[in-house]
């Protein structure tokens, strides 16, 4: 009997502490889940330059937004961002982008033509390489970070190859991207 009392009580003590302690934590802030929902991201093995995947969070909620090639990278995306600590809730409004043998061989021209010049050799090199190349039914858009107005005017004349109908340069200079992080 002595032996069940004192093991009982050690268990409410050691539960007493544990839930105050849980209580003096704070809860995670939004800039903290979003770091990891970053990282969760941009760890996605499968994710490349001819992706673009932008997160926005509010209070737990992650909006999951862009374009992806293939179906799977989307749901793919959505388990991983919910895993994260601190999301509540994933609405996934990525879309698939159609299946296109013309469109793929626009993309690896154009990816070609920017990251083989000498200009963007610094970006091919990084791990993640910062300029996007989203094509769909033969309509461009570049989207990323590039470091000045130079290297965004010319990612814009290197993406115009024979077969683009349009093309869209949405790239942000890192000067922009802070700001634009700063002010949110």
């Amino acid at each position: 009997m002595r032996t069940t009392t004192t093991t009982l009580l050690i268990a409410c003590t050691f539960a007493f502490f544990a839930h105050a302690a849980s209580a003096n934590q704070p809860a995670r802030h939004d800039f903290q889940i979003g770091k990891d929902v970053v990282r969760a991201v941009n760890d996605y093995a499968f994710l490349t330059i001819f992706d673009d995947i932008n997160a926005d969070l509010r209070h737990g909620v992650v909006t999951l937004t862009g374009k992806v090639t293939q179906p799977f990278k989307a749901s793919d995306l959505e388990r991983r961002v919910a895993r994260v600590a601190g999301v509540t809730r994933v609405v996934n409004r990525v879309e698939s982008l159609p299946v296109s043998r013309f469109d793929d061989q626009l993309r690896y021209r154009i990816a070609r033509a920017i990251y083989g010049n000498g200009s963007f050799w610094n970006y091919a090199v990084m791990a993640n390489p910062p300029i996007h190349i989203v094509v769909e039914r033969g309509h461009v858009t570049l989207t990323g970070i590039v470091q000045n107005d130079v290297d965004r005017a010319i990612a814009r004349s290197l993406a115009a190859q024979p077969g683009a109908f349009s093309i869209t340069n949405a790239l942000k200079t890192s000067a922009e991207a802070r700001a634009m992080r700063e002010e949110s």
